[in-house]
């Protein structure tokens, strides 16, 4: 593979290459529409059960039904196998980095408690999809990257109901947040939400994996079928950010600054959550294969995750689902440089250490 710099966006598809545009795009025309055709809106809104948009509901299961369907479960025992590696992995996904996000959203948005919780649900969702394609570009481990995206999913599913419960009321009440109109959940509404969005899909990514290559064997599953289920979370995607930013589009308007405040803690984690990862992973005698993939993994969140549960917990018009949304368009051109910090940092190194 080529290590010039620019070979690592010209190396992602013609989607994801452009995935940032895609969304600020989405947002341009969901602005567009709120103040053209308010109708649309409203007719939209309309087609809900209880507080429950049926189309939007639909949308996100279909929007993280193609990541599940493309994790290698089996691959889990790759992550077995090298016991120190994957106590780091464990211990930067599932509490330093929930840790650390809770800390810069208090940082940086403890004005804006629902800004503040839309940030903390991104920290708490680990990245189980375009890790792949990080990790694969900057020349990681793809076994053991492969491995910690099977062993995340697993994890999210049993825990991040449980996360969220305590991470938002029970943590930010012992702060004092706890009286702030929308803050609290209860332990039984996150769990039946992340039941809904989380865990259909990956039941159904589950099962369509175990029969399909069943019956049509691993090269016609991966060659064939997930190419064609891959394009549901981009289009489902943008139709929930073009939906938000329609119902939304008054209140951006009023405030333009509020992406970048969002921004801020974003962009501090993805940094601090790589680096620190990368070179703990070194200190302890990785190579630079197996360090980039924890570093991967460790850095990036499921950003479809977070917007559909700040969605159905909170809201399609509430500030914790826009900050969920900012998170992609802050996540996808700072992954894109770390590719290129850590293939600039291969070339530097001595050819027995990266490895």
């Amino acid at each position: 593979m080529d290590d010039r710099p620019d070979t690592v966006v010209r190396s992602l598809s013609f989607v994801d290459r452009f995935l940032t545009l895609w969304i600020l795009a989405a947002m341009a025309a969901g602005l567009a529409t709120g103040f053209l055709a308010p109708e649309w809106s409203r007719w939209l809104a309309g087609l809900s059960v209880g507080t429950t948009s049926v189309p939007i509901a639909v949308g996100l299961i279909l929007m993280m039904y193609p990541p599940l369907a493309k994790v290698r479960y089996g691959r889990m025992g790759a992550t077995f196998g090298k016991k120190n590696l994957l106590v780091l992995s464990l211990l930067q996904n599932w509490i330093v980095g929930p840790i650390l996000m809770t800390a810069l959203a208090l940082l940086f948005l403890r004005a804006e408690p629902g800004y503040m919780v839309g940030i903390i649900v991104i920290g708490l969702a680990r990245c189980i999809a375009m890790v792949i394609v990080w990790n694969d570009l900057a020349g990681g481990n793809r076994e053991l990257g492969i491995g910690l995206v099977a062993l995340n999913a697993v994890f999210q599913v049993l825990f991040y109901a449980l996360y969220i419960f305590l991470f938002v009321s029970v943590f930010l009440g012992a702060l004092g947040f706890g009286g702030e109109s929308g803050l609290h959940v209860s332990f039984w509404d996150s769990a039946s939400t992340v039941l809904l969005y989380l865990g259909t899909p990956f039941l159904l990514g589950l099962l369509s994996q175990s029969l399909l290559v069943r019956l049509k064997g691993r090269s016609w599953y991966e060659s064939r079928f997930l190419p064609r289920i891959s394009p549901l979370t981009l289009i489902f995607l943008l139709f929930t950010i073009l939906v938000m930013f329609s119902l939304r589009g008054k209140y951006i308007v009023e405030h333009p600054f509020d992406v970048v405040r969002i921004a801020l803690p974003l962009l501090a984690y993805f940094l601090v959550m790589w680096f620190s990862t990368f070179f703990i992973a070194r200190r302890i005698g990785a190579g630079y294969e197996d360090a980039t993939a924890l570093s991967f993994s460790a850095a990036s969140n499921d950003f479809e995750l977070a917007i559909a549960i700040g969605i159905a917990l909170w809201g399609i018009g509430s500030p914790q689902a826009f900050a969920a949304i900012v998170g992609p368009l802050i996540e996808v051109p700072v992954m894109v440089l770390l590719v290129r910090f850590a293939r600039g940092y291969r070339k530097r190194m001595p050819a027995a250490e990266a490895v």
